[in-house]
C-alpha cells in the first residue's frame, strides 16, 4: 500500500482529497503546515509521495519541496495550488517538483496524476533487468538506480531518471515533446505539456558542464531533444 502525505490547510479540502485516496487504497498522512510536513516526513521514511499545497501557514509549500529535495531525490512530489500564473507552475517545477494540479479538480484527474508519478517512483525504486547504460562520462544502472558522471553520483528524481533512462535507451535519437509526455508521464497526463521542457532545464543543470549551452542533452529545434552520445 502506498503512502501519501497531504500538506493543506483547509480541513474541507484536506478532508475531500483524504476520503479519495482512501478509496483508492493509499495510507495517508496528513499535515496542516509546513513544519508538520517536515516533522511527518522525517519521522516516516517510507512515504511514497507527497501533495503540497503552497499557501500554508508556518513555510510554505514552495520551502517544503526545497528541503525536500536536499535530501530526497527519490520521494515524488504533486503540488496543489490555487494559482494558475504560467510563472508559478513552472517554479514549482523549478524547485523539484514532480508534477502539479490546479484546484479546482478532480478526483478522478487527481488519482490519475498520483498513480501516474507513483509508477515512475516505483520503476525508479524496483529492482530492474541487470542493464547498465554507458554514455560519455556517463553511466545509468537499473539495478542500484544509480546516475554517475565520472563515478560521481548525480541524484536524480523519479521522473528525472526516468527520461534520463528513455533518453540513453534512445541515444542519439531526436525525442518529441510528445513522445516523451507519453512514455514519462503516460498517455492519460491531462496537465501542461510544458512540464517536459522544464525537466529538461532542471537536468542541464544538474548535468551538462554548461547548462546554456548543453552539451549532452541537446534541443533539435522544430521537433523535441537528444541524448548525443557516441557518433553513429
Amino acid at each position: 500500500m502506498s503512502k501519501v502525505l497531504i500538506l493543506e490547510d483547509e480541513e474541507s479540502i484536506r478532508s475531500f482529497i483524504v476520503i479519495n485516496l482512501k478509496r483508492n487504497g493509499f495510507e495517508v498522512l496528513e499535515a496542516g503546515d509546513g513544519h508538520e510536513a517536515l516533522r511527518i516526513l522525517q519521522s516516516v521514511p517510507d512515504i511514497d509521495l507527497a501533495l503540497l499545497d503552497v499557501m500554508v501557514p508556518g513555510i510554505d509549500g514552495f520551502e517544503v519541496c526545497r528541503r525536500i529535495r536536499e535530501t530526497n531525490e527519490r520521494l515524488g512530489i504533486i503540488f496543489l495550488t490555487a494559482k494558475v500564473q504560467e510563472q508559478d507552475k513552472v517554479y514549482a517545477l523549478s524547485v523539484g517538483a514532480d508534477d502539479h494540479v490546479s484546484k479546482p479538480f478532480s478526483p478522478t484527474e487527481l488519482i490519475a496524476r498520483i498513480q501516474s508519478l507513483l509508477r515512475r517512483v516505483n520503476v525508479h525504486r524496483e529492482t530492474a533487468a541487470k542493464v547498465t547504460f554507458q554514455s560519455g562520462p556517463f553511466s545509468l544502472d537499473l539495478i542500484s538506480k544509480q546516475f554517475k558522471k565520472q563515478n560521481e553520483l548525480i541524484e536524480l528524481t523519479p521522473t528525472e531518471f526516468s527520461l534520463i533512462q528513455f533518453f540513453l535507451e534512445k541515444e542519439n535519437t531526436p525525442l518529441s515533446r510528445d513522445l516523451l509526455l507519453d512514455h514519462v508521464w503516460g498517455k492519460e497526463y491531462m496537465g501542461d505539456p510544458k512540464i517536459v521542457d522544464v525537466n529538461i532545464r532542471r537536468l542541464r543543470q544538474k548535468i551538462e558542464n554548461n547548462p546554456s549551452e548543453p552539451e549532452y542533452l541537446q534541443t533539435v529545434w522544430g521537433h523535441g531533444y537528444k541524448w548525443k552520445g557516441r557518433e553513429q
